[in-house]
């Protein structure tokens, strides 16, 4: 390291992630209590510091594998927050990202460990610092990015129904949404493709198993480019 800049005081920069899910028809946020002062016992999401040989991207990928054990999940910056009294511990800059997983996709064991809980959007406890305002920024931009890209695939099964889907939409933006204009504007995505598979579980006739095919996609947003 260099002797440069040692006349500028110098400021800790974090990383804090959102796990979105979604399971029994509502948006979940994974959060648990902390464990270290300032703040201990207060509901908090999960971070940690930027380490000296690690850019953003790779210590948010860190701390997610930490906390889930999965790689490669779709994750996104939210921004970043740094009000000047936002930590009562040391002065903190604080770069969010937002990632999009499926519940099933992770184990329970590793929850345990980690003490954390998935908590309804719509029900958030009184939460430590700023971590709140974090959550309700990054809602609103996936519900921004979600009008515009399937980010909301990377939340379902592989296979899932129509109701599913739309279930998943209506908790995103968080209204519902008419059943015959969401069909007749799912019909016109080409990427989603409807399988010979049904599911039963929810009654006896059942409903047709769809997909969505990634191969497809960027084929379309290929085309949309020339």
């Amino acid at each position: 390291m260099t002797t440069y800049y040692n006349d500028q005081v110098k400021v800790l920069v974090s990383v804090d992630c959102i796990i979105f899910g979604f399971s029994e028809g509502s948006l979940r946020v994974l959060i648990g209590k902390r464990q270290m002062d300032p703040g201990r016992g207060q509901w908090s999401l999960y971070g940690g510091f930027v380490k000296m040989e690690e850019n953003l991207d790779e210590a948010a990928n860190r701390v997610l594998l930490e906390l889930t054990g999965l790689n490669n999940l779709y994750m996104r910056q939210v921004g970043a927050f740094g009000q000047v009294d936002r930590d009562p511990g040391e002065r903190v800059i604080s770069v969010v990202y937002y990632a999009l997983i499926n519940t099933s996709d992770y184990d329970i064991q590793l929850q345990r460990e980690h003490g954390v809980e998935w908590i309804d959007i719509n029900n958030l406890p009184p939460m430590y610092s700023d971590h709140r305002q974090m959550i309700i920024k990054a809602r609103e931009m996936m519900k921004n990015q979600i009008a515009r890209e399937p980010i909301g695939f990377n939340l379902l099964s592989d296979l899932f129904t129509l109701t599913q889907l739309q279930k998943l939409y209506e908790a995103v933006n968080g209204e519902e949404m008419d059943k015959r204009n969401f069909r007749k504007r799912i019909k016109e995505m080409t990427y989603i493709e409807k399988t010979e598979l049904i599911d039963k579980t929810t009654s006896k006739r059942g409903a047709y198993l769809y997909r969505f095919n990634k191969r497809s996609f960027k084929d379309q947003e290929r085309s949309f480019k020339l």
